[in-house]
Formats: C-alpha cells, structure tokens, sequence
C-alpha cells in the first residue's frame, strides 16, 4: 500500500479532512521520520497549493505544470493525489487551520523552520507560474508565513526571489542592508550557499523534483551576490 493510500485511508469520512491528515503523517510514519518529511512536504504543497488556487479564483494549466514541477509521483497514484488536492479544496477547515497543524509538525524550530520555508518557496513557484503573483495571492503567502512563524523579514527575503518587478533587489534577495558592510555581506551569502545545498535539502525530506526550484534560487543567490560585488567594487 503506498503512503497515499494509507493517509487517504486514516482520513476515511472525517469532517476535517486536512487535519486529519496532518494527524495520520504523525501517527503513520512515526518510527520513520525520513518518509515523515518527505510526505509531510509533499502533502503541504498539495493541499495548500488547493487552498490558494482559490486565493484569486482561478487554477491554470501553468499552475498545475508548476505543481508537477514540485514533485513527481507514479502514474498509478494520481487518483490518489487528486483526491487529495480536492479533498484540500472542499474540506471545511479553512488554510489557517490546516497550515496551524502542519507548523506543528515543525516541532524542532522556534521560527524560520527551513522545511517550511521550503514550503513557501514551492507556493510562491506555483503562484507565479501564469505569468503574475496576484494581491490576493501575496496576502494568502503572507499569512501562511505568519501562521510559520516566520519572522517578516525572511518572508520578504523569500517574496524578492519571487516577485522581481524592475528587477531583483540584491540586498532584500540576500537578506541584507545597503549599509551592510562587504565581509558581513559576504558572510551572509555563504551562510546562505550552505543552508541550501542539495545534501541539506535531502536530509529535510524535500523530493528530488523540488531541486529545480532549489537550483533556481542558487542562481538567483548568485546573480544577487555578484551584482553587490560588482557594486561595491566599482565604488
């Protein structure tokens, strides 16, 4: 029986769904906290994915490739996934609630909890894969964050990655202030380069699928930190 049959089983006809869930990823794979992780995040970017294709009203195909990009699964499983993605749409507890049960499960971490930032990270993906993040969509994030305890400023280090209008800000992508010194700076990106290395993302049960987008923001890291060396050189 593979892990979707067996959270979709533990949930059977509970009025909430999603929390149901939640307490099954707990109870199921507890002597195994490795497939703990893994199902942990797959099913938080499946269904608050769900929830916030109803943030501005509409689900496109882009979103749903985006989706795929996240993580893959077996042909034979996607009744099982799509079941899961409506029962996230229809089920009566709203994002907060469901999102208040999955920071639970981050019990290691006070704020800025890497797997859920993880999370965030594969939501803003999704979000911007028609082309545009929306107000509405910006707001969900936010208070998803929130609910992380996820400090603001990490939030909007995480949103600069995403959301680039004129272009990316190298200090907000970095997490740094223009009066910053050069070494502080320098210290930060490295900091940074090592916290999101395909071996720390592994041991935090992200699927491999997800390291496209990890690859994504080490460039995005890169080409921030190269434009404030450039910047500062030419000073």
């Amino acid at each position: 029986m593979s892990f979707w049959e067996k959270l979709l089983n533990a949930v059977g006809t509970a009025s909430n769904a999603l929390s149901a869930v939640v307490e099954a990823i707990r109870t199921l794979f507890e002597g195994d906290p490795e497939t703990r992780r893994k199902v942990a995040f797959s099913v938080a970017i499946i269904a608050l994915s769900a929830k916030m294709a109803k943030a501005d009203g509409v689900v496109t195909d882009k979103e749903v490739n985006a989706f795929r990009e996240i993580f893959e699964f077996p042909d034979d499983q996607a009744k099982n996934v799509a079941r899961l993605y409506n029962l996230a749409r229809q089920d009566v507890a709203g994002y907060e609630a469901y999102a208040e049960r999955l920071s639970s499960l981050c019990v290691t971490c006070a704020k800025n909890c890497p797997v859920l930032e993880d999370v965030l990270d594969g939501l803003f993906h999704i979000a911007k894969a028609d082309g545009m993040i929306h107000d509405k969509e910006i707001a969900f994030l936010s208070h998803v964050a929130e609910i992380f305890k996820m400090s603001q400023e990490r939030f909007e280090q995480i949103m600069a990655r995403h959301v680039s209008g004129n272009g990316h800000d190298p200090y907000k992508v970095l997490g740094v202030s223009p009066s910053d010194d050069f070494p502080t700076i320098r210290r930060r990106y490295h900091g940074l380069v090592h916290e999101n290395h395909p071996d720390r993302l592994v041991s935090r049960g992200v699927p491999k699928e997800f390291h496209a987008i990890a690859n994504e923001r080490m460039a995005i890291l890169n080409a921030a930190y190269e434009e404030i060396e450039k910047e500062r050189r030419a000073a």
